[in-house]
């Protein structure tokens, strides 16, 4: 992290040993203060980016398609995600670690969103919840919101409805751009302390972002939006070509393990490894 992104953001430079808060968030968004998300899905990665003072980490349901190996985020469910939770929480002591709902685990109704959520704080340690939906689930962010559990919206492509999208394609184009903002509108009026916006044209995340008194957090959705979130090892260049065009690599981790694991395979077949100094007396 720079200095000057270090001098220009409270959430950064706070002292407090108590996690960030929604609070803190709504707090950054008023002062006009940028900030990321990553995601996270293990306590070592976790624990290197609490290092880095990352105010949020999100154990999302991304998890399907980098840990798992699945090909749809559609296929992980409460029992894949609550360890990674877990575990994150473990590797953790500023961060505001979000857990996100999979598939089937609240869209069917209020009870259902409430009875796995509350899992996710009191077994998994979460502090907040991210639901994908707009006018669909206000009832169930309502009542989340009314029992205490922080929710985490999710606009634009929400990779669990990507059937019912057509595919990954950029989504509020058009007249679908109105009922995108109408929904932002719903989810906040529902008590949603931040709203996601992934993949939709950069305009609209502008006026969504002016027209919600919660912070947006853009993928894909341009420069305008109050914070921006990747997926860790898209950032770090460890997932294999090609990336969505709003992934920008900041390392190419993918070659340098590779080379790596490669001279370890030559030192063993040469004898160079281990040799003296990795070898007990």
């Amino acid at each position: 992290m720079s200095s000057d992104t270090e001098s220009a953001s409270a959430l950064y430079g706070r002292k407090s040993e108590q996690r960030v808060t929604v609070r803190e968030l709504a707090q950054a968004k008023r002062r006009q203060e940028r900030w990321v998300m990553l995601t996270a899905y293990d306590a070592l990665t976790a624990g290197l980016f609490d290092e880095q003072k990352v105010p949020a980490l999100l154990v999302g349901d991304s998890a399907a398609n980098v840990v798992y190996g699945f090909d749809s985020t559609v296929r992980v469910g409460m029992d894949h995600l609550m360890p990674l939770v877990q575990a994150v929480v473990r590797g953790t002591r500023h961060a505001l670690v979000v857990a996100d709902m999979p598939f089937g685990s609240y869209q069917d109704s209020v009870t259902t969103a409430l009875t796995n959520a509350t899992r996710f704080l009191q077994e998994g340690g979460a502090q907040a919840v991210k639901l994908e939906g707009g006018a669909r689930v206000v009832d169930q962010v309502s009542a989340l919101v009314e029992a205490g559990i922080p929710v985490m919206g999710h606009l634009g492509l929400t990779p669990q409805s990507v059937h019912a999208l057509g595919g990954y394609r950029v989504q509020g184009r058009a007249e679908a751009g109105e009922q995108l903002l109408a929904d932002a509108k719903a989810l906040a009026a529902a008590g949603a302390f931040a709203l996601v916006l992934e993949v939709v044209p950069s305009d609209l995340a502008r006026r969504v972002t002016a027209e919600v008194d919660i912070p947006t957090i853009g993928i894909g959705a341009g420069a305008d939006c109050d914070a921006q979130v990747l997926v860790w090892q898209d950032l770090a260049g460890l997932t294999p070509a090609p990336a969505p065009k709003f992934v920008k690599r900041y390392a190419d981790m993918r070659s340098q393990l590779a080379e790596s694991v490669g001279e370890f395979i030559d030192d063993v077949a040469a004898g160079r490894y281990p040799d003296s100094q990795h070898c007990y007396s």
